[in-house]
């Protein structure tokens, strides 16, 4: 059986959402089709998807068009579709726990505090899938949460965060070409 992978990027559809900080996984994705010369159609799973490879191997692209909370809908109904393993699945993400610009891959770990990995677990069943967390920081001062994810990043934010996009990139060629998580893990966690 071929083997095939989901990257998923996390985000919220519409385009008062678009280029803020919470949607930094659509932003990834959006990079990876366009270098790879492929477009986002909608799908019958409340997804936007585009097909490519990677070294030979089929990729799916995703973005769920269900709001962040609800991604895990989404990403279930394709995976059960397309017969991918949940340990197949990459989801790239925004973190407001890890400082800005940093980029962090991790494997089974559990939501923390994220709605849309939240939705993932309960939908997948499981968290036994990939995740690479792009960090956004924390508001300074008195800004709310909410606010803050949902705000639009700064010009120097915005270089330091699509400046990441050719790393994380490599990491997930690592993890799919070389079957190597601990590889890509050692690449991006470094």
């Amino acid at each position: 059986m071929l083997i095939m992978y989901l990257i998923v990027g996390l985000g919220n559809p519409g385009r008062q959402y678009s280029l803020t900080r919470h949607n930094i996984g659509f932003d990834f994705v959006d990079y990876l089709a366009d270098k790879k010369g492929v477009t986002f159609n909608a799908s019958k799973w409340q997804a936007s998807l585009a097909k490519t490879e990677i070294e030979r191997t089929s990729v799916i692209l995703a973005k769920p068009e269900t709001f962040m909370n609800l991604s895990g809908t989404a990403v279930a109904r394709i995976a059960s579709y397309y017969q991918i393993a949940t340990e197949e699945i990459v989801v790239v993400h925004d973190d407001l726990d890890l400082q800005l610009g940093r980029i962090k891959i991790v494997f089974d770990r559990g939501a923390g505090g994220h709605n849309g990995i939240h939705s993932i677990i309960e939908q997948l069943g499981t968290k036994r899938f990939i995740r690479i967390r792009i960090g956004i920081g924390r508001p300074v001062g008195e800004h709310s949460i909410s606010n803050y994810v949902l705000s639009p990043y700064g010009k120097a934010e915005k270089v330091l965060l699509f400046d990441s996009f050719e790393k994380i990139e490599q990491g997930i060629e690592i993890f799919i070409v070389k079957r190597g998580l601990e590889q890509a893990m050692t690449f991006l966690n470094s």
